[in-house]
């Protein structure tokens, strides 16, 4: 059984690369349809974005040109898909002749090519030593044939049984509780007042609505009340749906508390940038609140672009942009409001951090910025504009 596993140095070296990239570094496999004799990696938070594992044999600078241009429309087509504007590449070559020239090898800073003929090769190469200092050490293994077969082989396993788990818990549908409330309160303060008769109605639009003079007075509460109002049912049931289908996916994947968090800063925002660009005119409803969860789900779906990255292109950026669109068409629909709200909710998902994936420095950067944003607009509104 043991002489059926005798593995040749080739491929112990395959195996010890993948076990580090995929066990101490997360890199996840890319699945590419038609390419031979490669292993393809990634992991969009490290510099070097690409690993490649080549095992084909590379036998001149023709072949090696060809390997080039092809890695190269491939890196080009994962950009698309990533939403990456740039993607360093290395290129582990286990099998290459000597006919290839030094002066082919690496004239490509975004390429980085490495010839490894044997372990020791990439224990010296420099370029190893700068983008991944602790490989050489993480080579050695006390184990040997079919040992450290298994060890190999049971180590990456569980790395992606782990991985599949959180990818299960952080996409599983959940009771969208936060939603549900918001989705009542709504519509509580559109009832009940009519309950009571219109005329009481359109006063507590007016005395409650989104109006920069009267904010300026010193009416602040307007600037959440108003994103509580509605003017009509079907205003209601639109911006309802929208937060029911949106909020329910940020509520699910961001948590209970960053979501109601972002709903209400991104609310505000979106008021002050009515008052700010909108001039005297009055406004209500949800929907700066709500384009805030969209700039919320862009921030979360760029961060899982791997997973999400189809449904960004096809979904969520259109919806963000027909929606923009009609604001700026039709009359009667506040679109600064639209717009304050996007970016607020942008931003402060930024602050807050997407678990697992922004880091603490991130997050520091994050509030500093959310912070000059919010004095930035609110100088805008309550002083520039005054």
């Amino acid at each position: 059984m043991e002489s059926e596993l005798m593995l040749d140095d080739k491929s112990i070296i395959t195996m010890k690369l993948l076990h580090y990239f995929i066990t101490e570094k997360n890199y996840n496999p890319i699945i590419l349809q038609g390419v031979e004799n490669e292993i393809w990696l990634e992991n969009l938070e490290e510099d070097c974005k690409v690993v490649r594992i080549v095992s084909s044999y590379i036998h001149n600078d023709e072949q090696f040109n060809f390997d080039e241009f092809k890695t190269k429309r491939i890196v080009n087509k994962i950009k698309k898909k990533t939403f990456s504007f740039h993607i360093n590449v290395m290129s582990i070559f286990l099998d290459m002749g000597d006919n290839v020239s030094s002066d082919s090898i690496n004239h490509d800073s975004n390429l980085m090519c490495i010839n490894v003929k044997e372990e020791d090769d990439i224990k010296k190469s420099d370029i190893i030593k700068q983008v991944f200092p602790d490989l050489g050490s993480k080579m050695k293994y006390t184990e040997k044939g079919v040992e450290l077969f298994a060890k190999i082989t049971s180590d990456i396993n569980r790395h992606n049984r782990e991985d599949a788990s959180k990818m299960e818990q952080l996409f599983k549908s959940r009771v969208p509780y936060v939603t549900y409330f918001l989705i009542l309160v709504n519509a509580i303060f559109f009832i009940v007042p009519r309950l009571f008769g219109i005329d009481l109605a359109n006063s507590i639009l007016e005395q409650y609505c989104i109006h920069g003079p009267s904010v300026r007075a010193g009416q602040y509460y307007r600037l959440l009340t108003g994103i509580l109002l509605h003017g009509s049912i079907m205003h209601l049931l639109c911006n309802c749906y929208s937060l029911y289908v949106i909020g329910a996916q940020i509520e699910s994947f961001l948590g209970k508390v960053k979501y109601f968090i972002i709903y209400l800063f991104s609310g505000f925002i979106g008021a002050l940038f009515s008052i700010t660009f909108g001039g005297g005119t009055a406004s209500i409803g949800a929907s700066g609140a709500i384009f805030g969860l969209m700039g919320a789900l862009l921030y979360f779906g760029y961060y899982y672009r791997v997973y999400l990255g189809n449904v960004v292109k096809s979904q969520i950026l259109p919806l963000v942009i027909l929606n923009l669109g009609i604001g700026f068409i039709s009359p009667g629909i506040d679109n600064f409001a639209h717009i304050g709200g996007l970016i607020a909710g942008l931003l402060i998902t930024m602050a807050l951090g997407v678990k697992d994936k922004t880091s603490t420095f991130e997050k520091v950067n994050g509030w500093i910025i959310v912070s000059i944003f919010t004095l930035f607009i609110s100088y805008f509104a309550f002083i520039y504009s005054a």
